[in-house]
């Protein structure tokens, strides 16, 4: 039969932060998203921001205190200059992330690399993402990624020898001056 461990054994990543009432309220009226970006990294954003979320996204590392995983420092201005009390990104990855989020970042597998490029000694050889042929030597003009490719233009189909957008724009045809 098992035990239940005293109260003083399981701590909580909270109990950890030092944080105020209006940190506490504002962690919980925003909306917030984690992202697990590398080991021991989450991309912690504040999603109330709309479209300029981007802007109030921070990374935030973890680490494990007495077995207890915690946010620990975080690249945001209020953790940067105030030190001493933890900001709100913190305190939502500890509260609103929870353990999931913290136990999901300690277990991101470390990138190992390719085996079989490893000992890759030229530059091109190491950028090489894919194992791909390069681009070098293939010839041609490139086009655009946007570009569609078309064995036949729609020229036919138009009226009064219009032009179809693709052949004005690649340059075969010219619009009529009417």
């Amino acid at each position: 039969m098992n035990t239940n461990a005293p109260a003083e054994d399981k701590r909580n990543a909270v109990e950890y932060l030092n944080f105020g009432a209006k940190t506490s309220k504002r962690v919980s009226w925003e909306s917030w998203e984690f992202a697990v970006e590398a080991p021991h990294l989450v991309r912690v954003t504040n999603a109330s921001y709309g479209f300029e979320k981007a802007d109030h996204s921070y990374l935030v590392g973890v680490e494990d205190r007495d077995g207890v995983l915690v946010p620990a420092e975080c690249e945001c201005p209020a953790d940067k200059y105030n030190e001493e009390y933890d900001c709100k990104h913190k305190v939502a990855l500890a509260t609103v992330g929870g353990p999931v989020v913290l136990e999901a970042s300690v277990n991101c597998p470390t990138p190992s690399g390719n085996p079989e490029r490893s000992n890759a000694s030229t530059l091109s050889d190491k950028l090489r993402a894919d194992g791909g042929a390069t681009t070098e030597g293939v010839g041609g003009e490139s086009k655009p990624l946007d570009a569609a490719e078309h064995d036949e233009c729609d020229c036919a189909g138009l009226s009064d020898g219009f032009p179809c957008w693709p052949c004005v724009r690649d340059g075969k045809r010219e619009l009529p001056n009417r």
